[in-house]
Formats: structure tokens, sequence, C-alpha cells
């Protein structure tokens, strides 16, 4: 063992309050002592597999109990925990589960022909985790080590070459504690998840709830009226949102003030906009921005609940453990000029999986450079102004305009292609496509489509598609999106 250790999490708190609530999802409830029984007999079906220290487990599994029996089990077994963004096509996970160097894909039985066809493509064994039982006896809870890795989470970073974040013992711990010192915790507080547990902002609230001893409300899917019955009748004070499903929840209330007992929604994904936010005040609704990334295990800067009408607008302040600065032309930014967003703190990822070359860059002088952009104002709020340069966030995914255009551009028809985000009512944001063609060769717009359906996830399928003679490129040849951005806004 090396490094600081601390107590197994979910075993520590199954010791200290047994009989406490520690999950509620799909019309259950489970003490954490239950938990740690039924994480227990899946670690012990995941041995019997040959499952140990160091191995990655891909995760092809719904939100639901058997998602965080299975992430905790592994923790257990010193194994990482690589899980599967459900939305993406199967190439795309066939390609992640590689890159990772998976010895074992974990699926739920809902899932079992995609697991079937993922194992054919990977040739990597597969177990149903919700079907397979054991009686081999559960292995004994040991130490967590904090600078070993605990997730591979699968981000594109600044570019659209998907890399494995690892994201340590440690940098949950320390993402979960900076989160709490900033919103507190009260007696009865309940957190629910209707985001994806695949993704990191999901995933954090199974950390905090055994970290805090606090129930984690798990919804399988987003539905207005279910997340907003839950405020209203089954208790749940925080819920971590993206901006398209803040929007839906207030339509679905019609605007009716939430419960005294409701803390407020967490929202990140992208900067929320400022009409939607000049809504929320107007009716109340307690909403605090949050800037996070999958590098960071979550957030990095979030408003204070004091400062939330205050400072609309802002992402606010660094958390406690963690340091942001704002990079302008190798010199740190001014309060109010806009530069490169970058972060330092316990929570930062060790860094990308096999890729040493693009960890250096990305961790380059001891600070996580984002790609992002924004400016702190002269109390040192953060105002995030771009995502990143080219990013499109969809619905709260994120679409990264290279990986849609090599889909394009692997269609015999396509000489070039190039992909920027247009402004939607509903998603946020959605791609749209400039095609140009092969001499002599004809596509439609629609079989271009179904081109990209096949190797990308749905909403990363452009809504748009024009075709052109030539793209825009600067003297060196780069591609100039900044002149395909004004030709959608002229035409609306």
């Amino acid at each position: 063992m090396s490094g600081i250790a601390m107590p197994d999490w979910l075993a520590k708190r199954a010791r200290l309050t047994p009989q406490r609530i520690g999950l509620e999802a799909g019309g259950e409830q489970y003490t954490f002592a239950q938990m740690h029984r039924n994480v227990a007999e899946v670690a012990a079906l995941l041995a019997e597999r040959g499952v140990g220290r160091g191995d990655r487990v891909a995760l092809l599994l719904p939100n639901g109990t058997h998602f965080v029996w299975t992430v905790h089990a592994l923790a257990r077994l010193g194994a990482v925990s690589v899980p599967l963004n459900l939305r993406l096509a199967a190439p795309e996970m066939a390609a992640q589960i590689q890159e990772a160097d998976v010895s074992l894909l974990v699926y739920h039985s809902s899932l079992a022909q995609r697991a079937a066809d993922l194992a054919h493509a990977t040739r990597v064994p597969i177990l149903c985790v919700d079907k397979e039982s054991t009686h081999a006896p559960p292995p004994t809870a040991t130490p967590f080590e904090l600078d070993r890795t605990h997730t591979i989470i699968f981000t594109s970073g600044t570019t659209g070459r998907p890399k494995g974040a690892m994201l340590t013992f440690g940098n949950h711990w320390w993402s979960a504690v900076g989160s709490v010192l900033n919103l507190g915790l009260r007696e009865g507080d309940k957190w629910l998840a209707c985001v994806p547990l695949f993704h990191v902002s999901g995933l954090s609230i199974l950390m905090r709830s055994v970290i805090y001893g606090i129930p984690a409300v798990v919804h399988e899917r987003f539905e207005p009226a279910r997340v907003n019955a839950a405020i209203e009748y089954g208790g749940v004070t925080i819920v971590s949102v993206v901006s398209n499903m803040l929007a839906r929840l207030l339509d679905e209330r019609a605007d009716r003030p939430y419960p005294p007992s409701f803390r407020c929604f967490l929202a990140g994904g992208g900067p929320v906009p400022e009409i939607l936010l000049e809504r929320c005040r107007e009716l109340g609704v307690p909403v605090v921005q949050t800037y996070g990334l999958t590098e960071t295990a979550s957030q990095v800067v979030t408003l204070a609940p004091e400062d939330a009408f205050r400072k609309l607008g802002s992402a606010g302040k660094p958390l406690f453990p963690v340091e942001v600065r704002i990079a302008l032309e190798g010199r740190d930014a001014e309060p109010g000029e806009a530069g490169e967003i970058l972060v330092r703190g316990p929570n930062v990822m060790a860094g990308y999986y096999k890729r040493p070359e693009e960890t250096a860059r990305a961790l380059r002088g001891g600070w996580l450079h984002t790609g992002d952009v924004g400016y702190l104002d002269d109390e040192g709020f953060l105002y995030v102004l771009d995502r990143r340069s080219d990013l499109i966030i969809s619905g709260g995914e994120n679409v990264y305009p290279a990986e849609v255009e090599a889909a394009l551009a692997s269609h015999p028809a396509v000489a070039e292609a190039a992909v920027i985000g247009r402004e939607d009512a509903d998603w946020g944001a959605v791609p749209v496509a400039f095609v140009k063609l092969r001499p002599g060769r004809v596509v439609t717009e629609d079989e271009l489509a179904r081109h990209c359906r096949e190797l990308l996830a749905g909403y990363k399928v452009p809504r748009e598609v024009r075709f052109v003679d030539e793209l825009p490129r600067n003297a060196s040849g780069k591609l100039v999106r900044s002149a395909l951005r004004e030709e959608l806004s002229r035409d609306g």
C-alpha cells in the first residue's frame, strides 16, 4: 500500500449509520447496511469471475441499483470502473473498451443484445449483473488508497478524440468535500440524480451519498413531472440539472413555487441562459450555477447559496480545495479580462489513460488547462463565456465537431465537412453541417443523417446539412468556423 488510505467508504458508512436510508431507486429504499450487503454480493460475483486489483471493468448499465452496487463493488476489489455512455453508437463504445484495456464488460439484461454485439466486436467477456449470482464468500473491504484510480471516464477534452480521464479515490473525495463545504449539509438532505450515472455529474452524487451519509435518489431517466413530485412529496432537497432540464421543470410546474424544504437546483453542463436565470429569480426558484469538468471529478466552481441571485450569471467562486486562474497571452488576466480557465487542486485527474503526451499538455505547469474561456470579476467570481470555442452542448451532452466531421467525411460522396452549433430552444444547441461533395457525386441530407446514425450517438447527428462549393479557410488552410457561424446567423 502506498500513499494515504482510508476505510472503504460504504463499509464505513454502514458501520456508522447502518439504519439510515442511503438509496432510493426503482421504487425501493435501501439502508446503508442493506447497500453494504448487496455490494458484497456483487463483489463476490465479480471476484469469482477473476476481477481484482487494477482490472478495468466496463459498465453497460442504466441508472438504477445495479449501477450503484457495481461501482461500489469494483472499488471494494481495487478494480477500476469504466462507465459507458449508453447514448453512444456501438463503434464508439467498442473503441473506448479497447482504449481502456477492459478485461470484463458488466451489463444489465435490458441491454443484452448491445452487450453481445460489443463482446463480438472487442472479444471482451461479459457478465449480466442482474441475472447471475454466486455462493462465493464476500471479499473483505480493504482500505481505499487515495492516489489509486477509481474510475476512467471518457471525455473528448479540448479535442474531438476521446480520452479516458483517470479519476482517483482522492479526486472523488475532495470533490465531495469541496461541494459540502460550499453548499453545507442539513438534516434530511436528499440529492436527486436524474442525470446519467455514467457521467461524472451523476456518479459524483453516489460518492457524496456515502461520504455525507445522505440518500441518493436515482431516477432511471429525466421525467419533469416525476422530479417535481419528488421535490414536492419525496423530500428531495437538491437536484443536479442542465439548463434544458431546468426549463422543462419550470414549465411542468407552471411556475408554481417550490416548497421551503427544497434547497436548490445545481445547474451545470454549460452556462445557464440569462433569460432562464431571470425567470428563476422572479419565481424565487433557488438555482446555483456550477462549472466543472470530467477531468475535475465534477464541480470546480459553484455559487454559494447566499450569492445565487446577487451574482446572477456567475458560476461562483472556486470550491475550498481548488484554485482557478485566467491565463491570457502568457500572463494572469486582470479582473474582467477573458482568457483560458486554468484549474489546480486535489480533485484534478491523475491524467489521461495511456496518453502521456496529452496528459503533459493538459497538466503543464501543474495546472489543468481546460480550453474553456471565462473571466473573474473583482470579487473573484468566475463567469464562463464558452465551454470551448468549438464545442456544441446539446441537452447537456458534449458534441465535438471533429467527431461529426470525421463521420461525415467517411461517406464516399463527401469531400470535406465542417460542423458548428446552432441555437435551439429545446436542446440549447444542435449540430449543423456544411458539406462539400466530391466531383460528380450526389447524396441527400437524409442519406448523410442515416450514415451518421450508424457511427454516432443520436444527439451528434446533424439536424441540418448545407451543401457548399467550398469551405472557408484562411491562408494557412485552417477552417474558418466564424465565417460559417456568420452565414448561419444571416439566414436566421
